[in-house]
């Protein structure tokens, strides 16, 4: 049993991260009204969600929070994940993200989002790929968009984005109980590993096995290793390269994670993704997908995806929410495929035969 006072800790802590969020969203918001007005048809496009809606919302969040806190005192992952916040460029890097609103509200009004700096390499990417996401200052090939990031989904969230990344722990967890021999064998991969959170996390928990991660942006790879090379442990194995296309020999990982990629991918390439993460699986391995939960989720909160979908630049998104992505994990040839949702956030957890 861990400390009470640890606990009252953890609870005020994401009290505190989901009032500055909601503060920060406000302030926000009115700047944008007040500088750069949306249309008469983004206004109409954007539903306005209901106290019993928001309620919901707040609820679910909650639920997110005492399930976190309980898969620490189960021993899934060590407590210190729970307080382990980017402080650091939460300081140094949050009055930039205020610095870059301007040109984001202008890539909003003018809906423009293929707005790159004249130094930003886009020649070798996937056309899906070359997106100003969330109208985000360089889409995710800038050393600054890399430096933003997690900060700027941590406000979208309330704090909780890192809570719902590490839901894919313990099935992960369980799901490679079974292989036999020292955890020093394992190989897991991150598909879209980003800027190393979810890396992170995975080292908290396999603090012995081999972590490798991929990612399609050099400037967030780079992130990445700044992070992660601050880490006692071994340092996982970085390489750029897309889910649709990994760099692995057949049958070399033990379990492979993707987390919030697949509502950013066309319908085929989420497909080709699973596919190739099926073929680098060992038999018997680990695949855990968490992203958006989906329209058929929970009735209730249908308005608030389709805002989402509105609000930020997300093309794939109004797709994904309605895509079943467990007939595409099937059509791969998975099995034992098990669905859950927490808060904002939806998980699908499979097994490749053995």
């Amino acid at each position: 049993m861990m400390n009470p006072l640890a606990k009252l800790a953890y609870q005020t802590l994401q009290q505190g991260k989901s009032v500055f969020s909601v503060a920060h969203k406000t302030t926000n918001n009115r700047l944008l009204n007040l500088f750069a007005p949306p249309t008469a048809l983004q206004k109409e496009q954007v539903q306005k969600l209901s106290p019993e809606q928001l309620l919901n919302i707040q609820q679910r969040m909650l639920q997110l929070q005492n399930e976190d806190w309980a898969d620490a005192e189960r021993g899934i992952y060590p407590s210190e994940l729970l307080f382990d916040d980017p402080w650091d460029d939460f300081f140094k890097f949050y009055p930039a993200v205020w610095f870059d609103m301007p040109g984001t509200w202008q890539r909003i009004q003018q809906n423009n989002y293929q707005d790159f700096a004249s130094d930003i390499e886009t020649e070798g990417y996937p056309q899906y790929y070359l997106r100003n996401f969330h109208f985000q200052t360089d889409g995710y090939l800038s050393d600054q968009s890399a430096n933003l990031y997690d900060i700027q989904v941590e406000l979208l969230f309330n704090g909780s984005a890192d809570a719902m990344r590490r839901r894919i722990l313990a099935p992960l967890k369980q799901g490679l109980s079974h292989f036999e021999g020292p955890e020093r064998d394992l190989k897991i991969l991150d598909v879209a590993c980003g800027t190393g959170r979810t890396l992170k996390m995975l080292r908290g928990t396999f603090p012995k096995a081999s972590l490798h991660g991929i990612d399609l942006s050099p400037a967030y790879l780079r992130k990445a290793n700044e992070l992660l090379s601050k880490q006692p442990q071994e340092l996982p194995q970085l390489a750029q390269a897309k889910g649709e296309d990994l760099p692995y020999q057949d049958e070399y990982f033990n379990g492979i994670s993707c987390v919030f990629l697949f509502h950013e991918l066309p319908g085929p390439i989420r497909q080709a993704v699973i596919n190739e993460s099926f073929r680098a699986l060992k038999p018997g391995g680990t695949y855990v997908i968490c992203d958006s939960i989906q329209a058929s989720d929970n009735p209730d909160l249908k308005p608030a995806l389709e805002n989402f979908s509105q609000t930020f630049h997300e093309p794939f998104y109004r797709h994904y929410i309605e895509d079943n992505i467990e007939a595409r994990l099937k059509e791969a040839g998975f099995e034992n495929i098990r669905v859950s949702d927490h808060f904002m956030s939806k998980y699908w957890t499979a097994r490749k035969p053995s």
